[in-house]
């Protein structure tokens, strides 16, 4: 069976690697690509790498253009997207790639982004540990699907199997990420600039104000914690995309290392796009660049009482374009991989 398909947000790098993936999936036909400032240029001018698509012409994002799919993926700015999706058919499974459905909580929406709030959809983390189960079982059947924040699911799928395994204390959490600058759009910022970037590596949002820190949150209570704490900082590098994710957290006392790593191996025991690394083996970034996988390596830190994890995704893969893929293959009954590969690019 196929499904019609709109990408709004086309030419930005999220709109871009939804293209790449969707235009390798079999059972999806992308038939309307739209965007703000480039509307009216050919989608090979934005997105010269997507030669299999380049005849679709960018038009305008408005519900009218974005109507009469049965799938609608929206890769829009926080926002831009929420004014939008009341508009649009019940039975449309839209998922937003934006931040403007992840939320529960008002106030923290209030907080960390502002503006208006729309309301919270199923997070599109088929993987997280949730307490039950995992949040596989919340997607099948869904028709409105918010796909994650790249740092925020990485940090939760790298913690929550301790948290719901009971083998490491939810609060005094810490992750310092590294991060690509494909993950903040594709705007012309200062920060962002190649002569910035290149031979540099520039923390931001330091000291607890970064906007992922109450999706991470709110995922690691899904996992069985009450009051998770956790100190987030994100460090901009030199790679066009990627995340290397280091966070720890403190043993329960009297857990073994032999306790800690079964935690994590039983969780993703049989999922096809989370792999738990061999003791002593830890992922790099250019193992997953381009697929929807994430790697993860496990230590103890016995000196100090803390578990170590190091996790590895490609941001706009698994972070954002392949989660949201692989949550709409479960919303429509499809087989979860369906379009989705676990082989990176190397070198």
């Amino acid at each position: 069976m196929s499904f019609s398909v709109a990408v709004a947000g086309a030419s930005g790098y999220a709109g871009g690697e939804l293209l790449r993936l969707l235009a390798g999936h079999p059972d999806f036909e992308v038939r309307t690509v739209t965007a703000h400032s480039t509307a009216g240029q050919r989608l090979i001018d934005a997105q010269p790498h997507l030669r299999s698509l380049a005849h679709l012409t960018l038009v305008d994002t408005t519900p009218e253009t974005l109507a009469g799919h049965d799938v609608v993926f929206l890769a829009l700015p926080h926002g831009a997207s929420g004014a939008l999706t009341a508009h649009l058919s019940a039975d449309t499974l839209v998922v937003d790639c934006g931040a403007d459905h992840r939320l529960e909580s008002e106030s923290d929406w209030a907080a960390f982004y502002g503006g208006d709030y729309f309301g919270a959809w199923t997070y599109g983390v088929p993987e997280l540990p949730v307490v039950g189960g995992t949040q596989r079982s919340r997607l099948a059947g869904s028709r409105r699907v918010a796909a994650p924040g790249c740092n925020a699911s990485t940090v939760a799928l790298a913690l929550a199997p301790g948290i719901r395994a009971g083998v490491i204390e939810p609060e005094d959490l810490a992750a310092v990420l590294a991060v690509g600058p494909s993950g903040a759009g594709k705007s012309l910022t200062l920060p962002n600039l190649a002569s910035e970037i290149l031979g540099s590596a520039n923390p931001y949002a330091v000291g607890g104000v970064h906007r992922h820190i109450p999706e991470i949150q709110q995922s690691l209570r899904w996992a069985g914690a009450s009051n998770p704490t956790i100190s987030f900082t994100p460090v901009i590098v030199p790679m066009s995309r990627g995340i290397l994710c280091t966070a720890t957290a403190r043993l329960v006392p009297g857990t073994s290392g032999a306790e800690v790593r079964a935690a994590w191996e039983a969780t993703y025991a049989d999922e096809p796009f989370v792999h738990v690394l061999p003791e002593g083996r830890f992922p790099r970034t250019g193992d997953v660049l381009g697929a929807n996988t994430a790697l993860i390596g496990l230590a103890v830190d016995e000196a100090v009482g803390r578990v170590v994890t190091i996790t590895a995704v490609d941001n706009l893969t698994k972070g954002t374009a392949g989660a949201a893929i692989q949550s709409a293959n479960l919303a429509l009954g499809l087989p979860e991989t369906t379009g989705l590969s676990t082989n990176g690019v190397a070198p």
